[in-house]
């Protein structure tokens, strides 16, 4: 399923926030998003998901989802969002049960997603007997029970430290490598988008319009590899949006 969105403005008040988004997520594809502070990069996520709706333009569903899809457009959460009392595997089946999945077909849906994040020796840990890391693979596994079409990501990573997050990184290179999934990713981090985007779209300051789409053509198993080629297209993201940025940290550090 490809994902289109044709002109979406959109206003909080008089507040433009967004203004003519063109864009294609085709599938297979992880789709990075980056731009400076305050530029709309997760208002754009909430739109693609449905949870607002644009005040102008429309976002599009081209084709079928997974015919096993439960919920074809899935969020991965910044804070994790688990249930404290519930343990690893009871969280992923919370959106199993919203399914009436129960029994032995959400038991081997559990087994399936636990084993593939890396998660099978936890299965009974709360999370509060978790990393930081560890609790986001949760977060994953959850996700991937559903058998979504799109995962949708706001800045997964940023509550993680630098070796937690190189290393969640890794597994979701490795999860695409095996089943490539299609993905909305927004962050502030450049090197996040460029170890996962084979797309970045570059946002310019609010109202925030398309700058640029800069294509990644590097597999993504063979990144880690290809330090110049990725450190130069970093490079260049940053030569895209420096001003700016420079110019939203003064702005909020005015208000």
């Amino acid at each position: 399923m490809d994902l289109q969105l044709q002109r979406i403005t959109h206003r909080y008040g008089e507040v433009e926030v967004l203004s003519e988004i063109d864009l294609v997520i085709e599938h297979g594809q992880v789709v990075c998003i980056i731009g400076p502070s305050g530029c709309g990069k997760s208002t754009l996520l909430r739109l693609i998901g449905g949870l607002e709706r644009p005040s102008e333009g429309a976002v599009l569903q081209v084709g079928d989802p997974p015919p096993d899809s439960l919920n074809p457009l899935t969020y991965i959460f910044q804070d994790f969002a688990l249930l404290p009392w519930r343990t690893v595997a009871g969280n992923v089946s919370l959106v199993l049960e919203d399914h009436g999945i129960r029994g032995a077909a959400a038991e081997a849906i559990i087994d399936d997603v636990l084993g593939r994040t890396k998660l099978t020796e936890f299965r009974d840990a709360l999370p509060r007997q978790l990393s930081g890391g560890m609790k986001q693979r949760v977060g994953i596994a959850r996700a991937l029970s559903v058998r979504p079409a799109v995962l949708l990501m706001d800045e997964p990573l940023s509550a993680l430290d630098g070796q937690t997050r190189e290393l969640l990184m890794d597994d979701l290179v490795d999860l695409w490598t095996r089943e490539p999934f299609t993905g909305v990713y927004v962050t502030h981090n450049l090197a996040e988008a460029v170890r996962l985007g084979h797309k970045v779209v570059v946002l310019s300051r609010r109202p925030g319009r398309i700058r640029e789409i800069v294509s990644i053509e590097a597999p993504l198993a063979e990144r880690e590899s290809k330090t110049a080629e990725l450190d130069a297209v970093q490079h260049r993201l940053w030569g895209l949006m420096r001003e700016e940025a420079l110019a939203a940290d003064r702005e909020l550090s005015d208000a």
